[in-house]
């Protein structure tokens, strides 16, 4: 029986609307109603991420920002966060000027850019239709390093986005030479860098200790490059249907896709049957 169940949200457990299907929706609340603890496991930021959780319905923690934060949503506790700091913000944004990239930082609750563009587009065109408690914080840079002093320690993710995915790469490339980093790809057009050791896997390790859930009885469900570490660690690894090759070759399953009720089936499949 499974007693943890961690859930992607971009191509998992969204469809290509952004949407949570009903058939999802349902077998989510049957799942917890069966007492497995639900948890929204996802690269954005927390608020985000809330949002996407009080609308699946269930009281589960979120891991956010690949698994740099842990917090229970409905006690506003922070299980869990690993934060960049000043030095290796300043060591991210040279890589990013060389290749001409720009960069979104991430705290827990803001976004931070210097031109709205990309991620912080998506955010400000979705502001446009949220309650207000529920909009992203979007803050525009004037000088990088007053930003990083000011938030040094909120800054948890860095992520870049390009069109030109021959820049992405490289400076891709370029950051994973360094040790203190954990650079991911959530998509083919970004990369997403965390403090070392930082992954959702290691998140979805940490959760199952705080609830003392063993490995074995733990199923995750991912799409991509930066879902591998939690489908790995879990004792059920379930790739998307629309995932990666690459993430569909270490999966223990391969479920439809995200347009296809997915998760959904997966869940009916493995914990309601």
């Amino acid at each position: 029986m499974y007693k943890l169940l961690c859930i992607d949200m971009d191509g998992t457990l969204l469809n290509s609307e952004g949407n949570v299907t009903e058939r999802t929706l349902k077998a989510i609340k049957s799942a917890h109603k069966k007492g497995v603890i639900v948890t929204v496991c996802t690269g954005r930021i927390y608020t985000s991420a809330k949002y996407y959780a009080e609308l699946i319905g269930v009281k589960a923690p979120i891991i956010a920002l690949n698994g740099a934060y842990i917090r229970e949503k409905d006690k506003n506790e922070v299980i869990y966060k690993s934060v960049l700091g000043k030095e290796n913000c300043i060591k991210i944004l040279n890589i990013a000027k060389k290749y001409g990239l720009y960069l979104h930082f991430n705290t827990p609750d803001v976004v931070i850019t210097e031109k709205i563009i990309h991620s912080s587009e998506k955010y400000a065109k979705m502001n446009e239709t949220m309650p207000k408690d529920k909009q992203i914080a979007i803050e525009l840079v004037k000088n990088w390093n007053d930003t990083f002093e000011k938030y040094s320690d909120e800054i948890l993710k860095c992520i870049t986005i390009d069109d030109d995915k021959e820049k992405i790469l490289k400076a891709k490339e370029e950051l994973l030479k360094y040790e203190e980093f954990e650079v991911v790809s959530s998509w083919n057009n970004n990369f997403e860098v965390m403090c070392k050791g930082v992954s959702k896997g290691r998140a979805v390790e940490v959760l199952a200790g705080f609830y003392n859930i063993n490995r074995e009885e733990i199923m995750c469900i991912g799409d991509n490059e930066n879902d591998i570490s939690m489908l790995s660690y879990a004792g059920l690894g379930v790739a998307m249907g629309n995932g990666e090759s690459f993430v569909k070759e270490i999966a223990d399953f391969v479920t439809d896709t995200n347009d296809d009720d997915g998760v959904a089936k997966a869940i009916e499949k493995f914990i309601l049957e």
